[in-house]
């Protein structure tokens, strides 16, 4: 099978935490086999980005022929329209069904689409079966690079990171600047104790950062999917979640993490034991593994062959 993935959901230079979870799928799938995989990226600033990208796809797979043109993120079906392919596929992430015009022109493409993938099922809820003309429908996530995030000692971690051997840090798992993470209930409920987050931090380096803390929090008004609790899982290190995209499912039965509607003084409750332990952990790796990289890649390459 040949494929092409096409998105502007990718790590650069200029923004290398941008669409890690697409890269790393993108990775899990080059190391199936009987799969040749192309990738196509390009940058959506300006006013001309999707046509640009367009353009830019027809030069270069002019006369290519692909079985599948899998767009990552629902404006990106567009442009993958300049390629030919035997079917088309999307992928989508969340703010393309939940910004307003993002939706509109999302849902004007999907009639044109053979495959459409939501990453979860709470995303798959809004979109209109009438939009699904003629497209197979299947919630497709991209899944935790259990490659990368393992469990590291808890002072490797903190030594690596130049932090304090003593005391007990929390992780706030996300870009404080983005509003719908809700920062501000995880300063909250972390209190006096320091509060570490990502932000910009180099996806390579946040499984040390998982590492270090006591415990992370997902205190989210709303997730496409919600990686960070996986990843916490990965590292077998706690989590505190609200019940948004995968953490109701990831999270049951597991003990020692929680997932729950926010409240601070519950929650602070829940972290005491973790924060009083010097490395307290959980048995989280095992269901992170059900929803690896490389698992999701096969489900998606199983998705592909459907179409045929």
């Amino acid at each position: 099978m040949r494929a092409l993935v096409l998105t502007n959901m990718y790590p650069s230079d200029r923004d290398p935490v941008r669409g890690s979870f697409v890269r790393d799928q993108v990775a899990a799938l080059r190391r199936l086999p009987d799969l040749e995989l192309e990738l196509f990226t390009f940058d959506s600033l300006g006013p001309l980005a999707y046509p640009e990208a367009a353009a830019s796809a027809r030069r270069r797979y002019r006369g290519a022929a692909f079985d599948v043109v899998h767009a990552h993120f629902g404006l990106n079906l567009w442009p993958g329209l300049a390629v030919r392919a035997g079917a088309r596929a999307v992928t989508l992430h969340g703010t393309d069904l939940v910004h307003p015009r993002s939706r509109a022109i999302t849902l004007a493409g999907l009639p044109l689409m053979d495959l459409v993938a939501p990453v979860s099922r709470p995303l798959e809820q809004l979109i209109p079966r009438r939009w699904l003309r003629r497209s197979e429908l299947a919630v497709l996530p991209c899944g935790v690079a259990t490659d990368r995030f393992d469990r590291i000692g808890r002072r490797e971690a903190r030594r690596a990171l130049a932090l304090d051997q003593a005391g007990p840090y929390l992780l706030f798992g996300a870009d404080p600047g983005r509003a719908e993470k809700r920062f501000d209930r995880a300063r909250q409920v972390a209190g006096d104790t320091p509060l570490l987050t990502l932000g910009a931090v180099d996806p390579q380096q946040v499984p040390l950062w998982v590492n270090a803390a006591n415990a992370v929090l997902m205190t989210s008004e709303r997730e496409s999917f919600g990686l960070t609790v996986l990843e916490a899982l990965a590292c077998d290190v706690p989590v505190l979640a609200t019940p948004v995209g995968i953490a109701p499912e990831a999270l049951a039965g597991v003990e020692g993490a929680y997932c729950g509607p926010f409240d601070a003084v519950l929650w602070r409750e829940r972290l005491v034991p973790l924060l009083e332990q010097e490395d307290p952990r959980v048995a989280g790796r095992a269901v992170a593994e059900r929803y690896s990289a490389g698992r999701m890649a096969e489900r998606v390459l199983d998705a592909w062959r459907g179409l045929g």
